[in-house]
């Protein structure tokens, strides 16, 4: 593991994965803005394409290589699906009927699909005692929330399970997205890569189903552009930036704060409310998370032994 994979954030750092979480966690609020008036596919290929195309003007910009290989552009389209047709599609139409802090509290989940994932498929990522007891705690809070949720009445079933489906999706893309650094391909041109191949895939069947993009009010629009160009593009900037500096290990602090701003903005705009239910899961999956990752306890454990 190198140096920038161990060193600690420096504050620019800290204040660029803020901004991050912000980003992300908006997501959920535009999507919950958006999906008010826009069909669910439309809003995923509007964000796709537009994302896109601001991102390939970074890539050209930057000067970076563009590959041109049919089998690298073949795993962009893995990649794009599991990345961002499949996910972003779930979590749209989740959105339609459970809150946005809801929907980011299950997307939460993410890293704990990774690990199993991982785990199974990949050799060098095996998966110790130690993660596994974070999966089963977190997956525990998964389980808590929405059985407690189901029961009670207050929001249905199969919406959770496609946010949460959504989530085992991304485990699956961290899995496949191994291989770009592999064939040397820039994480950046990997973005904009998949983001293309994704629209590619909706652009035909979408406009068939639901038609030009047309009549739609403004608040929607300014919703789906804020998710494709804040949320998307100016994110997967920001994210690549702070891996690079900061390293994986670091950059996955993110999935802590994502929530806080997505149930935020959600209280503030959008009139929502957690239960007990969503807050006992929430509290449930940080825990699990933070088994998972391993530094809370890494940090406690040379204070009890110089303690003795």
């Amino acid at each position: 593991m190198s140096d920038a994979i161990r060193a600690r954030m420096s504050g620019r750092e800290w204040g660029l994965m803020l901004l991050l979480s912000a980003l992300w966690g908006g997501s959920f609020f535009f999507i919950g803005t958006a999906v008010r008036d826009m069909p669910v596919l439309t809003i995923v290929l509007l964000r796709v394409a537009l994302a896109a195309a601001a991102l390939w003007i970074v890539v050209l910009a930057t000067g970076r290589r563009v590959p041109r290989g049919a089998a690298t552009w073949g795993a962009f389209l893995v990649m794009g699906l599991l990345n961002n047709v499949i996910p972003f599609a779930l979590i749209v139409w989740g959105q339609k009927q459970i809150p946005s802090g809801l929907a980011s509290i299950l997307n939460a989940s993410t890293p704990l699909w990774t690990v199993l994932v991982a785990g199974a498929l990949l050799s060098d990522e095996r998966a110790s005692v130690r993660k596994l007891a974070g999966v089963v705690m977190g997956l525990g809070g998964v389980a808590v929330m929405m059985g407690i949720d189901v029961i009670g009445g207050q929001h249905p079933l199969l919406p959770q399970l496609a946010v949460v489906c959504a989530s085992i999706s991304y485990g699956f893309s961290a899995w496949w997205g191994r291989r770009f650094r592999q064939i040397g391909v820039d994480p950046m041109v990997t973005a904009a890569g998949m983001l293309t191949a994704s629209t590619l895939v909706l652009a035909i069947p979408v406009l068939a189903l639901n038609g030009p993009p047309v009549g739609y009010p403004a608040t929607s629009w300014a919703a789906v552009a804020a998710l494709a160009l804040l949320s998307s593009a100016l994110a997967y900037v920001i994210y690549f930036r702070i891996l690079a500096s900061a390293g994986a290990t670091n950059i996955s602090l993110v999935t802590f704060l994502v929530p806080v701003s997505a149930i935020l903005l959600g209280w503030l705009f959008l009139d929502e409310r957690l239960g007990f239910a969503q807050l006992i899961g929430m509290a449930l999956i940080g825990a699990g998370l933070a088994l998972i990752d391993g530094r809370l306890f890494a940090r406690r454990a040379p204070q009890v032994l110089s303690r003795r």
